[in-house]
């Protein structure tokens, strides 16, 4: 005869489902959310005038009701299911600035984690040329800034180590 299982402690069934509640709502936030690939354009010019000289990079503030508002970005945006970070790339520059853009080489990728949980990994490539005028679509403002004054801009946490290097000359 076999003898039943006993224990020195019980759970009731009510005691069971607070303690699995208590776990769902500890779920870790992060890992749910899906990694977003997205690229972003060093598009990039001679410093024009007498007293420029140097390199300028354009860069783009988001307006005040995006999330991060009022952050200064590169342009780009997110990949789309089937495109090559190239044609994505060429594709948000067309939409956001109204350009054809002629896709360099990738100089940086950087993967980050937001505070949010959110996490990207984010590609940049250098564009010398370009077909087209730019037309703002999209940002509160754009702008052309020498590379060396990129830390005095309010830029996005991903972009700070990318900001760092550019302004240092590091990268190109």
């Amino acid at each position: 005869m076999v003898k039943p299982l006993t224990c020195s402690w019980s759970l009731n069934c009510s005691q069971v489902k607070e303690t699995i509640r208590k776990l769902d709502q500890h779920i870790d936030v992060a890992a749910l959310k899906p990694l977003r690939l997205v690229v972003a354009a060093l598009i990039l010019r001679e410093a024009a005038g007498e007293a420029g000289s140097g390199v300028e990079v354009l860069i783009c503030q988001r307006k005040p009701d995006q999330p991060m508002s009022l952050k200064w970005e590169f342009p780009g945006g997110k990949i789309e299911p089937g495109e090559t970070p190239e044609d994505a790339l060429a594709r948000e520059l067309n939409e956001e600035l109204g350009i054809t853009a002629v896709i360099g080489r990738q100089v940086a990728q950087v993967r980050h984690k937001y505070r949010n949980g959110g996490s990207i990994d984010l590609q940049f490539f250098v564009v010398h040329e370009f077909n087209g005028e730019l037309e703002n679509r999209i940002f509160n403002e754009i702008r052309w800034a020498p590379l060396a004054t990129l830390p005095n801009y309010d830029f996005l946490a991903a972009d700070l180590g990318l900001i760092r290097d550019l302004s240092e000359g590091k990268l190109l």
